[in-house]
């Protein structure tokens, strides 16, 4: 027997599994990704566009979707949002492609240096090439597989350039499994171009089940902690400079103590 499929755009089934995802910390649950932001132009309103108008507008909305008036601006707001949630749910963003996607880079940077989630889904050249190039597309003289996506490279802890519906599969899920850990998360690039964004395909339901990601407490290495009790009990004057680990664990309590 067939496993039961639904026929989605790309878009489409990106912005479902998306609203399907979830983190678990100390028994909390919450959205991984707790909304989009965007802005439209031609390289992704035929596609991420018309998948999160699908979605709903305002409370209730399967994915709640935030309008942005500047790129870098969005991340900044994205990346905030996922500092004060203490890194359990974060935010996506969407842009054009071209100058939309390269305003990304700052704050992406950002996200990656202080291991802050936050997923960006810039839109790409058409995987098929057929309308070549288009309107603010920026590519490469020699390369024609190299976009101006690829200056997010450097800053992502994870990029991917769907160029198939059914690459998204376990692009998703590797994007997912980046963002929910402390260790490794940062900037997510799902680069999606044109064409693959807006391209049929029947999708597997597995793909939509609903999806708990839970946020490792890693324990502390012996040795070390041993080291550093040492270190403040053998201080005549001790000061602790406590940062985002101590933050996003909230372990303030545990601190003062």
């Amino acid at each position: 027997m067939n496993a039961p499929t639904r026929r989605l755009t790309t878009a489409q089934a990106l912005v479902r599994f998306l609203s399907a995802q979830y983190t678990e910390r100390d028994g909390e649950r919450r959205r991984l990704i707790a909304g989009t932001w965007g802005i439209f132009g031609h390289g992704n309103v035929a596609g991420v566009g018309q998948a999160l108008m699908e979605a709903g507008i305002g409370p209730g909305a399967v994915m709640p979707f935030h309008q942005g008036r500047n790129e870098q601006s969005m991340v900044h707001a994205a990346v905030g949002y996922a500092r004060q949630l203490n890194r359990l749910s974060a935010q996506a963003v969407t842009t054009s492609i071209g100058p939309g996607a390269t305003n990304l880079v700052t704050g992406a940077a950002l996200a990656t240096i202080n291991r802050l989630p936050v997923l960006l889904l810039p839109g790409d050249y058409f995987a098929s090439h057929a309308p070549d190039p288009l309107l603010q597309q920026l590519e490469h003289p020699v390369e024609a597989d190299v976009s101006v996506n690829d200056t997010l490279r450097p800053v992502s802890r994870y990029f991917d350039r769907v160029t198939r519906p059914e690459a998204l599969i376990p692009s998703a899920l590797q994007a997912m499994r980046v963002l929910a850990d402390p260790a490794e998360t940062g900037a997510v690039t799902l680069a999606l171009p044109q064409d693959v964004q807006a391209e049929a395909y029947d999708w597997p339901e597995e793909f939509f089940a609903e999806r708990v990601w839970y946020v490792r407490r890693p324990a502390p290495d012996p040795v070390e902690l041993a080291a550093a009790v040492e270190a403040i009990r053998s201080a005549q004057r001790p000061l602790i400079v406590a940062g985002g680990g101590v933050h996003h664990s909230e372990a303030e309590e545990a601190l003062k103590a």
